[in-house]
């Protein structure tokens, strides 16, 4: 079955259709909730939100664009929501800091030791670093999509990568860094 027909039987709340759609992009989302999430298990409600969201929406998807765009599109909206909601952005100091870049250059850190990384950091900073570095918004998108100023999502992502940066310098200080 063409991805068409599928998109067309799940407009029509064909349950074996919405369980194939489910299998055939649960992994893609799943790792795109992971990197808005805190932890596995937020990430686990982010991408079935997501897909609430997706199957009662599906009906808007007019077949033009890439499916798999507006899916993504769904689902980090999706996981941006629970922090507007949360007022993670209440309360946000503008005040603009030296730009930082951070180098992963050491083939010793593991994808899963800079997910984790990633993950812990404050909620504020981590969207705005993911939806720069990893997934190519720019300052003026990431600010409409959280409701924050320009500035102020300068100001996160040089703080995000300066906390990114200092976890990574201690990591490689460790006499024992390479097992992780």
């Amino acid at each position: 079955m063409s991805l068409e027909q599928l998109i067309e039987r799940c407009k029509k709340n064909d349950a074996q259709a919405q369980s194939q759609l489910y299998k055939l992009y649960a992994s893609k989302l799943f790792s795109i909730c992971l990197k808005y999430s805190r932890n596995y298990a937020e990430a686990e409600d982010n991408l079935q939100d997501a897909y609430i969201t997706i199957f009662k929406k599906i009906e808007q998807f007019k077949s033009q664009g890439s499916f798999e765009g507006w899916m993504k599109r769904i689902t980090i909206n999706t996981a941006l929501q629970r922090y507007r909601s949360a007022g993670i952005f209440d309360i946000i100091n503008e005040d603009q800091i030296e730009d930082v870049t951070v180098e992963v250059d050491d083939d010793n850190l593991s994808i899963d030791y800079l997910l984790g990384i990633i993950q812990e950091l404050p909620d504020r900073y981590r969207l705005v670093f993911n939806l720069y570095a990893l997934d190519d918004y720019s300052h003026k998108e990431i600010a409409s999509l959280l409701d924050i100023s320009t500035g102020t999502s300068k100001s996160n992502l040089a703080r995000a990568r300066m906390i990114l940066k200092d976890k990574i310098e201690q990591y490689k200080a460790r006499p024992n860094s390479q097992s992780l």
